[in-house]
């Protein structure tokens, strides 16, 4: 059994997280040693009670590495343990990095000037638009888009984000063959494609209310700060900022409604530090030491545009029209023209309307 093996059988486990893992091996050197150490001299671990140590021993009636790493070879995954050189060096500097990640896609060295962006998953409309507006430019400035694939704020940053073929990161509650929520299924594939789908839990894990909390500290891990669009008195986006103070990030929001109780949570971070964010520049104005000049974030005007963008733009014409009509005229596949009119939209060129109709905007 190789390091990386033995790690992966140590992620699975039963109640045995993170920050017992890194006790364990401050005792034991290796996990190899952890995983065939005697019961005693687990017990003598601080923080290993009887039942972990128990747990420990029993691993290989409980474990089946050879079937998780065909699992996630099977998938397309890659598995990168805390032995690997390619482990992304911000995440290893937290206190409780995950044993293990499992990678759908690709991560990159580009990946480490990162922004986590979260929020609620019931957005108000302006929420809704901060997302895609901060996310698009972000991405569109080379700084990678971290978030949680939860419905809601984070679905839009990730879609904001490819819109602007830009990089974008999500970290997952669950093992890639539960992927949570499923109606994102699509949308982390295309992630996966230009960009990564990354969990800590092995491949059948089930997302539940402690695989969440466990999640965030990745996303403000791998990031050089976290924003919060919107956030109400209890959400979970708190507990994100929360973590990302702690493990030394920059934690950004944007302000809310006074009178939105979606708001609450956000508006307070402000109160306590936060820094207000009104566009993606006060953001890459802290990352300064990235560029050698800020990136220019001014939309194009519709005479500017060329290819993709401006076939999809034209196909639209002087009155509305349908998602249907613009695939039509332009020709293209449904996925293309979604995602281009989510750029349009950000750009201000063109206005979503109800009913999934689409207008210029002069």
């Amino acid at each position: 059994m190789t390091e990386s093996e033995a790690y992966v059988a140590l992620n699975m486990v039963p109640r045995i997280g993170p920050v017992r893992v890194r006790r364990l091996l401050e005792a034991f050197g290796s996990p190899a040693q952890v995983l065939s150490a005697p019961l005693a001299r687990l017990t003598a671990v601080e923080g290993i009670g009887p039942e972990a140590a128990q747990a420990l021993r029993a691993w290989e009636s409980r474990v089946d590495l050879a079937a998780e790493l065909a699992l996630a070879r099977d998938f397309g995954a890659s598995v990168t343990t805390l032995a690997d050189p390619a482990y992304p060096a911000l995440l290893r500097e937290i206190h409780d990095p995950p044993t293990v990640l499992y990678t759908w896609g690709t991560l990159l060295e580009r990946d480490r000037h990162a922004i986590g962006i979260i929020g609620t998953r019931k957005p108000s409309h302006y929420a809704g638009d901060a997302s895609k507006k901060l996310s698009y430019q972000i991405a569109h400035a080379g700084v990678t888009v971290v978030s949680g694939l939860a419905r809601g704020v984070d679905t839009a940053a990730h879609q904001a984000a490819l819109a602007a073929k830009g990089r974008t990161i999500a970290v997952l509650g669950s093992g890639l063959l539960e992927l949570y929520p499923p109606e994102n299924e699509a949308l982390a594939e295309k992630i996966s494609q230009s960009g990564a789908v990354i969990t800590e839990f092995p491949m059948r894990t089930k997302a539940d209310r402690q695989t969440f909390p466990m999640r965030n500290r990745i996303i403000s891990g791998c990031s050089f700060g976290v924003l919060v669009v919107e956030a109400g008195a209890a959400s979970g986006a708190l507990i994100s900022a929360t973590q990302a103070g702690e493990q030394g990030r920059s934690v950004y929001a944007v302000p809310g409604r006074i009178d939105n109780p979606n708001a609450i949570g956000s508006n307070r971070l402000i109160q306590q530090g936060a820094k207000l964010v009104t566009c993606a520049s006060d953001i890459l104005d802290d990352m300064g030491l990235l560029f050698a000049e800020t990136p220019d974030l001014a939309p194009p005007r519709a005479n500017q545009l060329e290819g993709i963008e401006k076939s999809v733009h034209d196909a639209i014409g002087s009155d509305e029209a349908t998602m249907d009509t613009i695939i039509e005229r332009c020709g293209l596949p449904s996925s293309t023209v979604s995602s281009t009119l989510l750029a349009l939209e950000i750009k201000k060129l063109v206005r979503r309307l109800p009913g999934s109709r689409f207008v210029q905007i002069s």
